[in-house]
């Protein structure tokens, strides 16, 4: 399984969890996990993927979610997990 993390950050609006998943039902992309939350308007989530059969790869689908964020005003990020990992490490 190759999972992914996606994470959402920026001003909270409606539809902002409806489009990233859309998104990644239309592309085969399975949501393993997910967190939100909602701090003085503004919006964070952070969703485990499996992007195993997913019909893209890895970059079209990382690109693809960036231009959405920017479309909905907010910022999207796609990591493999190994990256975010070690990125994240104390």
């Amino acid at each position: 399984m190759k999972k992914t993390i996606i994470t959402v950050i920026g001003k909270d609006t409606v539809g902002i969890i409806a489009r990233v998943c859309t998104y990644l039902a239309e592309n085969q992309v399975n949501v393993l996990d997910i967190s939100q939350t909602i701090v003085q308007g503004f919006f964070n989530m952070m969703m485990i993927v499996d992007a195993n059969n997913a019909t893209k790869p890895f970059e079209v689908l990382s690109a693809e979610l960036t231009k959405l964020g920017e479309n909905i005003g907010v910022s999207v990020k796609m990591q493999h997990e190994d990256i975010f990992n070690s990125m994240h490490r104390i």
